[in-house]
């Protein structure tokens, strides 16, 4: 999937208002008949609102279609919006795909999804849209097909096309959507994202590792040039666009144009939903399911005795988030050996994270004092610097 960053442009209070007065010509209320929508007789093509914007939420409610609905029966198209969000992909490693200080100290949502391919951020500037079918009538081209045709239909001048890699380009070079897909033992999904309005400022300062020497077989992400639909058309409305969507998905899977509006939150619609949302902004699931990777850096360490700098190499083994090996070795004129012995040891065992690991450190660091203990403390500040 592309890299991204999406940034509604006065556009939230459309959706607010259109939930109280149906400003959207499709857009219906659902809340407990939504039940009967899923899990009852009816065959075809149904379009789902979600009127969460919390991405936990909105992953979780793609489990729960994916795991309670008949899609051999039922085709389902969920549409869905985040708040500021990076999401990463199932086999993906946090720490080499963000910036996770500056995604902390910026209030985002880190989530892991249970899909593969690249790096996401986005927020309500992007429409996200999740194509649910059986396993058998996967199709993706298809799927994108309902992008590209309600998108020339609303705007014949748009120049958009589906590749083989199951992206859209806009005039054969500028990516607006890129998707990535789960596909069960019976069951499948396939989503994308589609740009609307994006800020591409702030996109590759949190789309850049702050980590130092990350060795890893994880999938990377691959960047592409991004484009928005309203900078190339800027009387392309919300409104007109899902309408639109809604209209193709069908015409193409059956069923109305309906657009039903569903709320994650309501346990009594989707019960244990919250279950899934809770596993999926756990620690366990977000950074504990990462591939085993290793970090190996060198750190330049000074103090205020001698203005020349000293090497620390850095070699850590982890594995489901977790530091397994350390291996520090330290100048013996900077550090005593027996001192940098027992920081590798405290190391060892500790999730890799800075919150974590820093009060481990700050019992260690109670044992010293002086210019021994100002040493210390500041090879433990690169170390937690090399976390992110």
């Amino acid at each position: 999937m592309m890299e991204m960053l999406s940034h509604v442009r006065g556009t939230s209070a459309f959706f607010r208002d259109s939930f109280r007065t149906g400003s959207c010509n499709t857009l219906t209320q659902v809340t407990r008949a939504c039940s009967t929508l899923l899990t009852g007789s009816s065959k075809g093509g149904l379009v789902l609102y979600s009127q969460s914007s919390d991405v936990y939420d909105n992953l979780s409610l793609e489990d729960w279609i994916d795991a309670n609905v008949d899609l051999k029966r039922l085709n389902v198209l969920l549409l869905w919006r985040n708040t500021p969000a990076v999401v990463i992909g199932r086999h993906q490693n946090p720490w080499k795909e963000c910036n996770l200080s500056l995604v902390r100290r910026s209030g985002i949502s880190l989530a892991r999804r249970r899909s593969g391919g690249g790096t996401v951020f986005h927020d309500l500037g992007n429409l996200n849209l999740t194509f649910f079918a059986s396993k058998n009538a996967y199709d993706r081209q298809r799927n994108l097909k309902v992008i590209t045709e309600a998108l020339r239909r609303l705007r014949p001048g748009l120049d958009v096309e589906a590749t083989e890699r199951f992206d859209i380009f806009l005039k054969g070079c500028y990516k607006i959507t890129g998707s990535a897909s789960r596909i069960s033992r019976k069951s499948s999904y396939h989503h994308c994202t589609l740009l609307h309005s994006a800020d591409h400022s702030t996109l590759l300062p949190i789309l850049r590792s702050s980590c130092q020497g990350v060795h890893s077989n994880a999938t990377p992400s691959v960047p592409s040039p991004v484009a928005n639909l309203v900078d190339h058309d800027p009387t392309l409305k919300w409104e007109a666009l899902l309408d639109a969507l809604a209209d193709q998905y069908s015409a193409e899977f059956g069923g109305c144009g309906t657009m039903n509006a569903v709320n994650p939150a309501d346990e009594s619609t989707f019960p244990g939903l919250s279950r899934i949302s809770a596993e999926l902004r756990g620690w366990d699931w977000i950074f504990g399911k990462t591939p085993k990777f290793s970090i190996q850096t060198l750190l330049k360490m000074t103090d205020d005795l001698s203005s020349a700098g000293r090497t620390v190499r850095l070699h850590l083994e982890i594995k489901h988030g977790v530091i397994e090996s350390c291996s520090l070795d330290v100048p013996t004129c900077w550090l005593p050996p027996s001192l940098s012995s027992e920081l590798s040891s405290v190391l060892v065992g500790q999730r890799f994270c800075p919150h974590h690991t820093a009060v481990a450190f700050s019992m260690l660091l109670r044992c010293e004092s002086g210019e021994k203990q100002n040493r210390l403390r500041r090879l433990c500040d690169a170390i937690l610097a090399v976390m992110g």
